[in-house]
């Protein structure tokens, strides 16, 4: 399998991109050398630390003087997400094929599951739901928990995971990169559950005024995507601001200390940060197209086993039509489950339609035209079909 540099043939291109690599890297380095953020980075896809324990690490008196090695172990993941699969892909599908192959028979096969704090799936979790689901099957559920979407796929793509949730754009970013994944489900985007945001304090009123200024964001997520429309429509670009490409924590951090000027995010980051920080919305997706979410899973588990994940999808739907009709049930079943506020749980609840959809000729032209505006933007180094990567065959019973 090609890495993603070889996608790129044009070599003018390519060192114009490794130079902004290398300027995303030094402006990241210099924010948070004096920016006040939790311990370690997570160093790989699969081993991480939870995120709340995070944010009250910051907020405690003791706090890391240095960020050089959790520098030099993320950026890879920071500053270029997918480009680490690469070398062992064709590693990965070959010992999912032959796993996956094999669990079919198998008595009690676990189903990995990758998850983040605002997702419908974190719902499942909360309710046991899944495993209920799933048992007649004989599959158990072993779920991994993930700070945002290029994180996750990134697990998807290395083997660390059979199934998960993203935004749009992580999933541009991971098919541009050839990555091990095929979309099985979608779910409608919401208006108001993401935003750029400042500190009450910041002379920044609207989006023409974030020239030369330092916005923070994590790279190749939907912020990535709400971002750059925002720009667009007030005949701004990338060029004209400064991007620092942070994971929510360590965005948080940067941010509560003063080190950017603005902060892009979903909930319940952004809840978060309307709850206890003073904080001012600029912008959010009212006015401009808001892209759907979606449920990706490896293409091996998805071949070996489809009937599990058709199983995992009509459950989706049905907690997802649960959650609308009962938020605050939800609200007190998850904040506990998260380790969240109930007020901060319900904040995000509102701002969501969730549930479970096919994946439509609607939603892949929507999730192309995200594409398509990433490779314009040039964020991704080579043009991809979205409709490449859809599963035909999901859920026909989910989608009645």
């Amino acid at each position: 399998m090609r890495s993603l540099e070889s996608s790129c043939t044009n070599r003018n291109a390519r060192a114009a991109g490794n130079a902004a690599g290398k300027q995303d890297a030094t402006d990241r380095r210099n924010v948070l050398a004096t920016a006040r953020r939790p311990p370690q980075f997570y160093p790989n896809a699969i081993t991480f630390v939870p995120l709340l324990a995070r944010f009250r690490n910051h907020r405690a008196a003791s706090l890391p003087q240095t960020l050089a090695t959790a520098s030099s172990t993320s950026e890879n993941i920071a500053m270029h997400p997918f480009r680490q699969w690469l070398p062992v892909v064709g590693r990965a599908l070959a010992i999912a094929a032959l796993s996956w192959s094999a669990a079919g028979h198998a008595a009690d096969a676990s189903v990995r599951v990758g998850y983040q704090k605002a997702g419908l799936l974190a719902v499942l979790k909360a309710q046991g739901s899944l495993e209920k689901k799933l048992a007649p099957l004989g599959f158990k559920v072993e779920w991994k928990e993930f700070p945002a979407g290029p994180q996750l796929l990134e697990a998807l793509n290395a083997g660390g995971i059979d199934f998960g949730y993203t935004g749009a754009p992580p999933a541009v970013f991971a098919q541009a990169a050839r990555a091990n994944f095929v979309y099985v489900g979608a779910e409608p985007g919401g208006k108001t559950n993401e935003a750029l945001f400042v500190l009450e304090t910041s002379p920044i009123r609207s989006v023409a005024d974030l020239r030369g200024k330092r916005i923070a964001l994590q790279k190749g997520s939907s912020s990535n995507y709400l971002l750059v429309q925002l720009l667009n429509k007030h005949g701004l670009a990338l060029q004209d601001i400064q991007p620092i490409y942070l994971p929510p924590a360590d965005a948080r951090a940067a941010f509560e200390s003063g080190n950017v000027d603005a902060w892009v995010v979903w909930d319940p980051y952004y809840a978060l940060a309307q709850k206890a920080l003073k904080v001012r919305t600029i912008a959010d997706y009212e006015g401009v197209p808001s892209p759907f979410n979606f449920y990706e899973a490896a293409n091996g588990f998805v071949k070996a086993q489809p009937q599990v994940v058709n199983a995992i999808l009509e459950q989706l739907r049905a907690t997802g039509l649960w959650v609308v009709k009962n938020p605050g049930e939800t609200a007190a079943l998850l904040a506990p489950a998260v380790g969240l506020d109930a007020q901060v749980v319900q904040t995000w609840l509102k701002r969501v339609p969730y549930g479970a959809t096919p994946v439509t000729p609607e939603v892949i032209a929507a999730q192309q035209r995200v594409a398509d505006l990433f490779h314009e933007q040039k964020l991704i180094p080579t043009a991809v079909k979205v409709k490449d990567n859809v599963w035909q065959a999901s859920f026909p019973l989910a989608g009645q």
